[in-house]
């Protein structure tokens, strides 16, 4: 390999030439060399570290060096690449020896004159670790606006001690995944956490998930992402809105720094790390919510123009574009081109290192139908890039989730490209359980298909538990603002409530918002149940939103994206009521795990699940009134379990299936009773059921065979 010192530009010919800019000699301490150019990225040679990039650019290529703590550009050295010495084919590669560790870099790629964009300078796509402002208290509190670098981090931050914790490898039919937000969670001043909106905090909040039961968490964006790139404020506090959510990715390989305590660049990734593996050893497994259908780049002049990294490499590569206008199926003012083979290549790379080297079990991609588009935009029905990840043998015991739409109208639930291994986030179980439990007409039989596993969407090599089931989720209504409002009410995200999803499928129990009425409160309170009831009764993969267990409220906000406040953050001391929702929800998700029965790997037939209507085994399916019955039948412990669901406004008397062998029917649950009786336990407060009774409007009662 050559190997030359820092000198004149012109000491030898073809080699490259070096420019310091600022006080100081730190070009007559290091060596460049040639370098190579694989692997993409920064990866240390020897003493050196070698830096390789993918770029269209042929002619003008830099890399520029900063010195530790170095402000703006005051101080740099810029090595300019010659393309007979430092490209092999599209990848420009140079060596720098010392590993120079904690300097920043960039690349200067092409003029700022020259460029489309009016300007040069470019972070490395295959970032481990960048250079932008750290610390909770600094989310979107950016002082100086955001210019981040890449880091040439220690060589030990990838030797990090994983004591001997492996990961859970929970089989998916088992999971009950909890859809959270690193900040959200632990932010709020009554959360007593010592490392509050951070990584850590999750860490200190462990117990708390185990007593609730779930057992993997879905994490929204933890990929570095700007949150003040929105300057619009908040037209009732005049307080700046934000990127809350994250879904506007800057680099994809780097944690988030803002959810990081420490004041290292590097901290992000050892306390990212420590979050995983302490979630692991609690037996909880880790999912990421990740953007791979457009950056933070946005388009041509979307939000103003976006950039950081993509764009300036090679535009046309990244994004899918038709002569140079960028194609928007996102929303957000660019598309990524997932399947052309560089960028195919590219992503494969980035879900290989977040498994293998950070540790994470799963991922739900978010509008994922985006990514099954070709180079031009027409979708593919075996998607290159979901091809390679799923047939990879290294990634065959991680899951993957799709989001199965995307915003301009390509809709593919139950039709995902899944190579008979992704799962689906199921809005139309969504949309199902909604409409039936606040009584819409016409919806029993598809509830029926919906509760069963949704056989009639993933077949084809697909099992029950690759249906995510879900009633509400980040984007839209909480829970209990489901059952408390008509209309979406997001006047404070400050477009004029013009945001976010018209059609809710909800129910206000009578009185639009916040009431001080004990009745409506009870029945909002009990239809919460009674959605979760029929989540957890349902064969496929529940999920459950943060704060759902106790009832959170987000004013009727349906698309909080923007607020990083009291709305979006958990709340530690909740009321009363609260604390019944969440004993409730304890109580249910613990049934779930211990009746198999419910946790199903092959779809129902007619041995597994009776129907009933107010008769036993005589369902009434058209009588237009939402009543329906069954018993789910234990095959194997015989405990047979019946579930009633009356989603009617009315009185509804049945009668229950008779049991032989001396065994009885006892109640398990009735959403109708106060808490504690509302969930109760064979041999405790349950007590053996009449064969014959009437249940009130919007209620369920579950029984066991004992």
């Amino acid at each position: 390999m050559a190997r030359v010192s820092f000198g004149p530009p012109d000491s030898i010919s073809g080699n490259p030439s070096v420019t310091e800019i600022g006080d100081g000699d730190l070009k007559s301490h290091v060596l460049v060399a040639r370098g190579y150019p694989l692997p993409l990225g920064l990866s240390a040679r020897g003493e050196g570290a070698n830096f390789a990039v993918y770029s269209r650019e042929s002619e003008d290529f830099s890399l520029v060096l900063y010195p530790p703590e170095t402000a703006k550009d005051s101080k740099r050295i810029e090595i300019k690449l010659s393309a007979k010495f430092n490209r092999t084919g599209q990848v420009w590669h140079v060596m720098v020896s010392p590993y120079c560790e904690g300097y920043s870099y960039m690349y200067r790629v092409g003029t700022a004159e020259k460029s489309r964009w009016k300007k040069d300078l470019v972070m490395d796509p295959v970032s481990y670790c960048l250079d932008s402002p750290r610390g909770p208290q600094h989310f979107n509190n950016i002082a100086g606006g955001y210019r981040p670098r890449s880091v040439i981090m220690p060589k030990k931050v990838f030797d990090f001690d994983w004591r001997g914790v492996l990961p859970p490898r929970i089989p998916m039919k088992d999971l009950v995944i909890y859809e959270m937000h690193v900040r959200g969670f632990t932010m709020s001043p009554d959360s007593g956490c010592s490392n509050p909106g951070s990584y850590l905090g999750i860490v200190e909040k462990i117990p708390y998930l185990k007593s609730l039961g779930v057992n993997c968490v879905e994490l929204l964006p933890v990929m570095e992402f700007n949150e003040t790139e929105w300057d619009k404020k908040n037209p009732f506090t005049g307080k700046p809105l934000c990127q809350y959510w994250g879904y506007s990715t800057v680099n994809f390989f780097s944690p988030m720094n803002r959810y990081a305590v420490g004041s290292d660049p590097w901290s992000a990734l050892d306390e990212f790390k420590t979050m995983v593996r302490e979630l692991h050893r609690a037996g909880i497994e880790v999912f990421l919510d990740v953007v791979f259908n457009h950056t933070a780049e946005f388009g041509e002049s979307f939000l103003g123009p976006g950039f950081f990294s993509f764009k300036g490499l090679a535009t046309e590569t990244y994004y899918i574009t038709k002569r140079g206008k960028f194609h928007d199926y996102t929303g957000c003012g660019n598309s990524v081109s997932l399947n052309n083979p560089i960028v195919a290549e590219w992503f494969h790379s980035c879900i290989r290192y977040w498994v293998h080297e950070m540790g994470i079990d799963g991922f739900r991609f978010d509008l994922a139908s985006e990514m099954t588009r070709s180079q031009d935009g027409t979708p593919l029905d075996s998607p290159p890039a979901i091809e390679r990840i799923t047939k990879d043998p290294t990634l065959r015991d991680i899951k993957f989730i799709a989001e199965p739409w995307d915003a301009v109208g390509l809709y593919q639930v139950g039709k995902f490209p899944h190579f008979g291994h992704w799962g689906e986030w199921n809005g139309k179980y969504r949309d199902c359980v909604r409409k039936f439990i606040k009584g819409d007409q016409g919806t029993m039989g598809e509830f029926a298909t919906r509760i069963c596993g949704s056989a009639d969407l993933y077949q084809n090599g697909r099992k029950p538990f690759h249906s995510i089931n879900f009633i509400v989720a980040h984007d839209g209504f909480s829970l209990f603002d489901l059952a408390s409002y008509n209309e979406k009410h997001n006047q404070e995200n400050g477009e004029n409530n013009n945001d976010g999803e018209k059609h809710n499928n909800s129910w206000n129990c009578g009185l639009e918002g916040e009431t001080g009425q004990n009745e409506i409160n009870t029945l909002r309170h009990r239809q919460c149940k009674n959605f979760m009831v029929a989540l957890m009764m349902s064969a496929g993969t529940p999920m459950i939103l943060m704060g759902d267990e106790y009832c959170h409220s987000k004013g009727g906000n349906n698309n909080a994206w923007c607020q990083d406040q009291q709305k979006n953050y958990f709340h530690w001391n909740t009321s009363k009521a609260g604390h019944e929702m969440r004993r409730f929800m304890e109580k249910l998700i613990d049934f779930r795990k211990r009746h198999k029965i419910l946790c199903r790997d092959e779809f129902l037939n007619s041995k597994d699940i009776r129907w009933h209507g107010s008769k036993p085994f005589k369902p009434e399916w058209d009588s237009g009134y939402n009543f329906l019955a069954f018993t789910f039948v234990d095959h194997q412990k015989s405990d047979d379990l019946y579930v009633a669901f009356n989603a009617g406004h009315h009185h509804y008397g049945l009668t229950l299936p008779n049991r032989q062998d001396g065994r009885s029917w006892y109640r398990i649950i009735d959403t109708n009773l106060a808490s504690p009786k509302d969930f109760a336990t064979v041999g405790g407060h349950s007590s053996s059921a009449e064969s014959e009774f009437s249940l009130h409007g919007k209620m369920i009662r579950a029984l066991i065979d004992f």
